[in-house]
């Protein structure tokens, strides 16, 4: 995909890992769409971003239900012409012994987690197609590796990792491209952490930006499928 001028949306796109990628996208002259569900959240990245490229816009959202995203979509359309590139990268994380885990709780993870991705890959599919663009899915180790206190977090990624593969055997014979990347530590706010110093350490939401636009750069012949990051010498 020769990147200048192609339009990405991305989900969960005011901080963390989403912010990461859209300044990624933004520094190979791309059209970016961010979306979530804080008014200034979005506004406060939206400032910042602009200052790499004004090819930039956002829209209100919540994964979670299905009309938030086809007006996304409809948002991407609308301002840039097209939907090239869809990064479901919105997440959340409860963690918590099954004794102590709500009902709730387990509810919220799987609707973002899951759902969301289903939401946000039902809504911009037919526009992805005629593209011939690229949909990426932001899972995590926690996708593979199990631990005690996640079985709301596990259950959820282990699903989106699931739902990713088979998506790509789905579509791959219509020219669209499927990865998901599986994440371990990274520097961001994920569960209401506050990234310092301390996490320097860790995986840098730029590399996950950096991560994005190789995938997008690749031989339209390859598919990295599924791609495992982690921090190179962990804490």
């Amino acid at each position: 995909m020769m990147l200048k001028g192609k339009t990405v949306l991305i989900t969960g796109g005011s901080k963390g890992i989403g912010y990461g990628i859209a300044a990624a996208c933004l520094e190979k002259d791309m059209n970016v769409v961010i979306s979530g569900r804080k008014v200034s959240d979005l506004k406060q990245a939206i400032t910042e971003l602009k200052k790499i490229s004004d090819h930039i816009t956002y829209a209100v959202a919540d994964v979670r239900n299905l009309a938030d995203q086809e007006k996304s979509v409809e948002k991407a359309i609308a301002t840039f012409g097209s939907l090239d590139v869809l990064i479901a990268n919105a997440g959340v994380g409860h963690f918590a012994p099954i004794e102590t885990m709500t009902s709730e709780l387990w509810k919220d993870t799987i609707d973002i987690n899951l759902t969301g991705v289903f939401n946000s890959v039902k809504a911009g599919l037919s526009e992805i197609e005629k593209s011939q663009g690229y949909i990426i899915t932001m899972a995590s180790l926690a996708g593979t590796n199990f631990f005690a206190s996640g079985t709301a977090y596990n259950a959820s990624k282990f699903g989106l990792v699931g739902f990713t593969q088979a998506l790509m055997l789905d579509v791959r014979k219509k020219g669209i491209k499927v990865t998901t990347i599986m994440p371990g530590s990274v520097a961001t706010h994920f569960n209401n952490h506050t990234p310092g110093e301390g996490d320097a350490w860790k995986i840098q939401p730029e590399d996950i930006g950096q991560i994005v636009v190789d995938l997008l750069s690749m031989p339209e012949r390859t598919l990295p499928s599924k791609i495992e990051v982690r921090p190179s010498i962990p804490k």
